[in-house]
């Protein structure tokens, strides 16, 4: 399968920029893989798309301020690093910009000296591990100094970082949103609860291999990065116990279906447990857990866009795309959503 068989024009007026006042106010098209059409709604109709016994699965990773502005120590050079992956407790594996003046032995300062770092080798793509140094809590320092880690096609500034969190995100460790998830509301949740959906928590810390660009032509080539993932026992269970009663699993978002698929054996049964995922999944994958999908419209020649072109095909997942842009919907990260039933 080709790259370009994953391509869509998309104009640049319809890259969102911005978050919604109203998180749940979103669009959202319907993709009914069965009668092979689709439909037109508002985000919080997605209760009425949702039956008794489903089971909704929320990744509650949480973003952090991974994005720092500093100056190499002895000159007034600003080199922006951007937090990847903890390796030990204050060694990074982090991106560098511009990569030429954070050569091994570089001394960083960041906020007056609140934060220091050393560039102590160079990794895998050009990437730098960084020692910092600091007094007091990191997480707090970088709170203070740090800013969102926004993607790259998002230039506006972001006036409310929560704004860039789901109203669930709980463990710290990811350096972009799991985006499908900005769509809900914590009263829209409850009210999916109350109709007898179970609502279900897994971890999957996003790194920025989300938004790498696929530079093969066969996709099959290309090498996903690892991210970190958790499923606890008692998240096993309700998710196994839906699908042994006939009920529907929908993950919110790609990184949870990831992780669900990752973590599933050969027989579909959902293991509890944590480690490193580096699952590639693109036409012809048979899903083990994942039966709907809710998630946002990605990037073309995506990672992202194989997924769900996995699980709806990739005929209608491109038909659907070319109707959401005739329809002028939102894009990306602050965009609109989809539900693949």
């Amino acid at each position: 399968m080709n790259l370009h068989d994953f391509y869509y024009e998309l104009p640049q007026e319809l890259i969102a920029q911005d978050p919604l006042e109203d998180r749940s106010g979103s669009r959202l098209l319907c993709l009914d893989r069965a009668s092979k059409t689709v439909s037109h709604h508002v985000f919080r109709e997605i209760i009425d798309m949702l039956e008794p016994g489903d089971c909704l699965v929320l990744n509650d990773t949480k973003v952090i301020p991974a994005r720092l502005m500093g100056s190499k120590v002895g000159t007034d050079a600003k080199i922006e690093v951007l937090l990847l992956k903890r390796l030990e407790d204050r060694v990074w594996e982090t991106l560098v910009k511009p990569g030429k003046k954070a050569k091994p032995g570089t001394n960083i300062s960041f906020g007056d000296g609140l934060l220091t770092g050393e560039v102590l080798e160079v990794v895998e793509d050009g990437n730098r591990l960084i020692r910092f140094d600091y007094e007091g809590i990191f997480e707090e320092i970088l709170d203070r100094l740090g800013q969102m880690p926004l993607p790259p096609y998002i230039t506006h500034q972001l006036k409310d970082k929560n704004r860039y969190q789901t109203v669930y995100a709980k463990h710290d460790g990811s350096a972009a949103a799991p985006t499908a998830g900005l769509h809900f509301t914590k009263e829209l949740l409850e009210k999916i609860r109350e109709k007898g959906v179970q609502i279900v928590r897994i971890t999957l810390h996003v790194g920025l291999g989300t938004f790498r660009p696929v530079k093969v032509e066969n996709i099959t080539e290309h090498h996903m990065h690892s991210e970190y993932y958790v499923v606890e026992e008692d998240a096993a269970r309700k998710i196994n116990e839906t699908k042994q009663k006939g009920g529907r699993v929908i993950p919110v978002g790609t990184t949870s279906c990831r992780t669900l698929e990752s973590a599933a054996g050969e027989d579909g049964i959902l293991q509890a447990g944590s480690g490193w995922t580096d699952i590639f999944i693109y036409p012809g994958y048979q899903f083990r857990v994942t039966d709907c999908l809710i998630t946002n419209f990605h990037l073309p020649e995506s990672t992202l866009l194989m997924l769900v072109s996995a699980l709806a095909g990739r005929e209608q997942i491109m038909a659907a795309y070319e109707e959401a842009v005739r329809e002028r919907y939102r894009f990306f990260s602050f965009g609109d959503a989809m539900f693949i039933k």
